[in-house]
């Protein structure tokens, strides 16, 4: 009697779970909304639980400096990269390695943003 090993046998075509297999991307009518790509093309949503879901750390700093300058900045949060020779580059450099000064600008971003 001959035996033959797992390894000659057939392979099945892969299959998603529950051994269902996927169906074809032409089996789905087309949705306008969405781009060639796959991506939505409606603006980001925010999310549930963080206030600062899509919103980059230099936008937030950017907003601070138009309403407040970086004497207000440097006088409410004490941070040498607003208070001497400030800019953009080294407040962002500062507050991207130092997570304690980030988390109190974010804060205040965040309750100025409810506020409005």
């Amino acid at each position: 009697m001959s035996q033959q090993s797992h390894r000659s046998r057939p392979r099945e075509p892969l299959r998603g779970s529950h051994g269902m297999s996927r169906p074809s991307p032409a089996s789905h009518p087309r949705d306008p909304s969405r781009n060639p790509h796959g991506m939505s093309q409606q603006p980001p949503r925010t999310h549930p639980r963080d206030p600062l879901h899509g919103i980059r750390l230099d936008t937030i700093v950017e907003q601070l400096v138009e309403r407040h300058g970086w004497a207000k900045m440097g006088r409410r949060i004490p941070i040498r990269c607003f208070l001497q020779d400030p800019s953009m580059n080294s407040a962002l450099t500062f507050l991207r390695r130092t997570s304690w000064a980030r988390q109190k600008v974010e804060k205040w971003f965040i309750e100025e943003s409810l506020k409005k």
